[in-house]
């Protein structure tokens, strides 16, 4: 998904519904951009912080342990998703409204309906092959 959405270490990339932080983790470590994990659940955002500090990226790193409908993204210029399609339509309109013009926004497996992406790409995983889509914010 970093590589899809072309990273760089100008970037800020948010990654919605984080888990383990590793999508967050990559961002810092692979691309050099700095991160932000949002999860729902403490104990995952302890479990990200403390892989965050042994992969040496803390300070590129912040996981916030709230809900990914109430966090401010105009700050992010990348934002990531392995959320379920219902999730995604309905973040979308969120996405549109906070999100600058330019920003990118990569989803895992799951698309955002009538939504056309800028790019898909099937990435052949070890088990199964993976959809990655890609779209980007136009002028509001």
């Amino acid at each position: 998904m970093l590589r899809v959405a072309a990273v760089t270490p100008r970037d800020v990339v948010f990654d919605l519904g984080s888990g383990d932080g590793r999508v967050v983790i990559a961002a810092a470590r692979d691309f050099g951009a700095r991160g932000v994990g949002v999860e729902i659940d403490p104990g995952l955002v302890r479990t990200s912080r403390d892989a965050a500090r042994a992969a040496g990226v803390a300070e590129r790193t912040t996981f916030l342990w709230q809900d990914l409908f109430a966090t401010d993204l105009a700050s992010a210029t990348v934002v990531t998703l392995y959320l379920r399609d219902d999730v995604n339509l309905k973040l979308r309109p969120k996405l549109l409204r906070e999100l600058a013009p330019g920003t990118r926004v990569v989803s895992h497996d799951f698309d955002m309906g009538d939504w056309k992406e800028d790019k898909r790409e099937e990435v052949q995983g070890s088990t199964r092959s993976h959809t990655v889509y890609l779209w980007t914010i136009k002028k509001k």
